[in-house]
């Protein structure tokens, strides 16, 4: 057998690529939509794509089975689970609990694991020609490792009204199934640390049925279902802005992208028509450099493994707009923006200096320059984290307005004080100054070093007074 785990750390994403090197077939689950991964894996070890299937219809990323199935021929086996409005809506072969799936000599047995989503499976695979028993569960974003599926998605992202609380109970009902499969079954998920789709995922990659019945946060109830959904509704990080549109995208049909594009590297004339017209532009330029000098009206989101998630928050999937960026980005960040479905790249441009624009720049301050201001009457801090995080601690009487949602809260923030802007240790701080900038806020300052940093030394002066 051959097994290989992609994961895509932008996304805390995970897809598999499996084969059987007898007949030299081989499935791929929750593929990403940059498919030359796959194709390349494929060719290097011999093997042709034959079977695509999905754990369910995802909300974080854009799934690339459609692309890999008209680049390879191969037959796409989906979840026919849920019952009206979780089907897919475009050709496939529809799979239900109890149903195989063959790949040569390897087999997939479907177990429909609904709480996440209603129409969620998981795969349990057999390695025949060594062992008629189970060795693998391929669990999508069912069970993680320390944790488990989140179930209020469909109405915090996608609007669904009411689904929260089915879901987990549906969760609590999964869970049951996957406690009586032998402990020795290696559980591989969709998605690790970082991810959107849970609370508290752990960053390794695999774990086995047996270690999570022990240490998952999620089995540990009992017969406490009540105790069980309490918890699992609790504390649920908030869900990006762009989920709506995956859920939406994954389901139906739509224009498939087989290969990664190459945008433009935009003239200075072009760049500056667009500009000028109003265009958004992202600067995915280090923080540091940005608060150093940038074009007015510009939003800092680094190029780094969040640069998807937040320009998911910021950007309109019908809309253009174009990237500040080093050339050698150019590729990186493409991927990474294909993969939530955002195509509509102007292009890239980075020389600003040429422009003749006067850049702007960013007032940065101390821990000890905000201690003087916490009693300020005329200034208002700002914390931008997720509410678990500013519910956990945050400084003095900070003001929480969420990074992904204060273009829609500008109201809840005051134009007539300093606002001192913060996060957990900057990288959110700079893309709520740059938005609050470019929507009108003059007299706005940031605390990068943030909550990590405050709380440190907040600490420290408690223990020195001890």
């Amino acid at each position: 057998m051959f097994f290989q785990h992609i994961y895509d750390k932008t996304l805390a994403q995970g897809s598999y690529v499996i084969g059987c090197q007898a007949t030299g077939e081989a499935i791929v689950i929750d593929a990403k939509r940059d498919i030359d991964t796959y194709l390349k894996i494929a060719s290097d070890n011999k093997l042709r794509i034959t079977h695509i299937t999905e754990t369910h219809i995802h909300a974080d990323y854009l799934c690339g089975s459609r692309e890999l199935a008209a680049a390879t021929g191969a037959t796409m086996y989906l979840s026919d689970e849920g019952g009206e409005g979780w089907l897919y809506e475009f050709p496939h072969v529809g799979v239900k609990d109890g149903d195989v799936i063959k790949v040569g000599n390897l087999s997939l047995e479907v177990m429909h694991t609904p709480g996440h989503t209603p129409e969620s499976i998981s795969f349990l695979l057999r390695d025949h020609p060594a062992s008629d028993e189970p060795v693998m569960l391929f669990t999508g974003d069912f069970v993680f490792v320390g944790d488990v599926g989140r179930p209020d998605l469909l109405e915090k992202a996608a609007g669904i009204a009411g689904t929260k609380e089915a879901g987990a109970k549906d969760m609590y009902a999964s869970l049951k199934k996957f406690e009586v499969l032998p402990d020795y079954v290696q559980v591989w998920p969709a998605h690790g640390a970082g991810s959107a789709c849970g609370k508290a995922l752990g960053s390794v990659p695999s774990s086995t049925v047996g270690y999570e019945k022990a240490r998952n946060w999620a089995m540990q109830f009992g017969n406490d279902e009540k105790g069980f959904v309490d918890s699992l509704l609790a504390g649920q990080p908030e869900p990006p802005k762009y989920f709506a549109m995956m859920k939406h995208l994954n389901k139906v049909d739509r224009p498939l992208l087989i290969e990664v594009p190459h945008h433009k590297t935009l003239s200075k004339e072009e760049f500056l028509d667009a500009y000028n017209k109003g265009m958004k532009v992202i600067d995915a330029r280090n923080k540091t450099d940005f608060a150093k000098g940038h074009l007015p009206n510009t939003i800092n989101i680094q190029g780094t493994n969040s640069f998807a998630t937040w320009c998911g928050w910021v950007l309109n999937y019908d809309e253009p707009f174009v990237i500040i960026a080093n050339d050698n980005q150019k590729e990186d960040l493409t991927r990474k923006l294909m993969r939530i479905g955002l195509d509509k790249i102007y292009g890239f441009f980075s020389d600003i200096n040429s422009l003749g624009i006067e850049l702007e720049k960013y007032e940065m301050l101390s821990y000890d320059e905000v201690s003087e201001k916490l009693n300020d009457d005329n200034v208002e801090l700002v914390d931008v984290r997720g509410i678990s995080e500013f519910e956990a601690g945050h400084i003095g009487n900070s003001k929480h307005v969420f990074v992904g949602t204060i273009e829609k809260h500008l109201d809840d923030i005051s134009k007539d004080k300093e606002v001192i802007v913060y996060c957990q240790s900057g990288d959110r701080t700079t893309i709520a100054h740059s938005l609050l900038s470019k929507n009108g806020f003059k007299n706005v300052k940031s605390y990068s070093p943030g909550w990590a940093e405050w709380s440190q030394k907040e600490r420290a002066k408690e223990l020195s007074h001890a």
